[in-house]
């Protein structure tokens, strides 16, 4: 099983839910940017107390001897930190990001972009609100390849970008000296 294939099942069981999510990460940056090597499929999802017990029935649907922990999943929920899935098959990962239910994540998740992967629909997170998510990794100490990711998709989306909308949030977020050396070294 490929990236894409995995992909497709783990969007068919979240959509089957109807759990709110987003792709994000390195695979986000391939579609909206630059093809890039990534090791996993970073998820950003809504989940609720109740809904755990049928997501892990679901997720282990994707593959054969899929692991989804329950436990796992509830201290994510109580943390609002992660919890991973593993295609044992593949050796692929999907890390599921518990939305942190604030601002960002609310915007992140309204402003989702829907694309048709094999049939199924697939919500990603939106260019610009990549680039901001790229940038803000980058100001905790991510690492540079936040801000190469960041003027990947400045880059490939161009005048598809709604500018006004980046430029009110990299205000709002303080990062400002960021979207500068973003900018200037595209």
């Amino acid at each position: 099983m490929d990236f894409e294939q995995l992909l497709v099942r783990t969007a068919k069981a979240l959509n089957k839910l109807g759990t709110p999510y987003f792709v994000t990460g390195g695979y986000a940056v391939s579609v909206w940017g630059r093809p890039r090597a990534t090791f996993d499929i970073d998820v950003v999802i809504q989940l609720a107390h109740p809904d755990i017990a049928k997501l892990a029935k679901e997720l282990r649907k994707i593959g054969k001897d899929v692991y989804a922990d329950e436990q796992m999943m509830r201290s994510a929920l109580l943390l609002r930190s992660e919890f991973n899935v593993i295609h044992p098959e593949s050796g692929i990962k999907i890390d599921f990001f518990i939305s942190k239910g604030d601002t960002y994540a609310a915007r992140e998740l309204a402003r989702r972009k829907v694309m048709t992967i094999r049939g199924v629909k697939v919500y990603f997170i939106s260019a610009e609100d990549l680039i901001l998510s790229k940038m803000r990794w980058h100001k905790l100490g991510g690492g540079e390849h936040h801000l190469e990711d960041a003027r990947s998709v400045l880059k490939r989306a161009g005048d598809a970008l709604d500018m006004k909308y980046i430029k009110q949030q990299v205000e709002a977020q303080a990062l400002t000296s960021i979207w500068r050396s973003a900018k200037i070294e595209m």
